[in-house]
C-alpha cells in the first residue's frame, strides 16, 4: 500500500471520515527539505470539510535539514485519488523522503 504523509487536515479523524469514509491508521514522521507556512482556501467544500479558512502548505527548500512533522498513513489507489480530489488547487503530489527513509506521497505547493 503506498504512503501518505500528512502535516495539515488530512490527520483530522473528521476529514478522514469525510474524504475516505473511515479513520486511517498512521504513524509520526517528518517531511525532509520543505519548510511550513499558511495558505488561505477560499474553496466553500474544504471550508466545510476542514472547518478551517488557512490551511498548511509545504514548499521545496533543498535544505535537508528542515523537517515538518506530521503522520504518514497507509492508503489505497483509490484513497489516493479522494485525497487528490479534497486537496485545492494550490496543492499537487508529489513522492518525498520521510525521516523514518521511507517514501511517501505528500500534497506541496503547486508550481507557479
Amino acid at each position: 500500500m503506498p504512503l501518505l504523509f500528512s502535516y495539515g487536515t488530512l490527520q483530522d479523524p473528521a476529514v478522514q471520515k469525510a474524504t475516505f469514509g473511515r479513520e486511517l491508521t498512521g504513524h509520526p514522521d517528518a517531511l525532509v527539505g520543505y519548510s511550513l507556512t499558511l495558505l488561505e482556501i477560499t474553496d466553500p467544500d474544504v471550508i466545510a470539510v476542514s472547518g478551517q479558512t488557512h490551511h498548511p502548505i509545504v514548499t521545496a527548500t533543498g535544505n535537508t535539514g528542515d523537517r515538518v512533522p506530521g503522520t504518514a498513513f497507509e492508503v489505497s489507489d483509490d484513497e489516493l485519488a479522494a485525497a487528490d480530489t479534497y486537496e485545492v488547487d494550490d496543492y499537487h503530489r508529489v513522492l518525498a523522503p520521510l525521516t523514518s527513509g521511507a517514501q511517501a506521497w505528500v500534497y506541496v505547493d503547486s508550481p507557479a
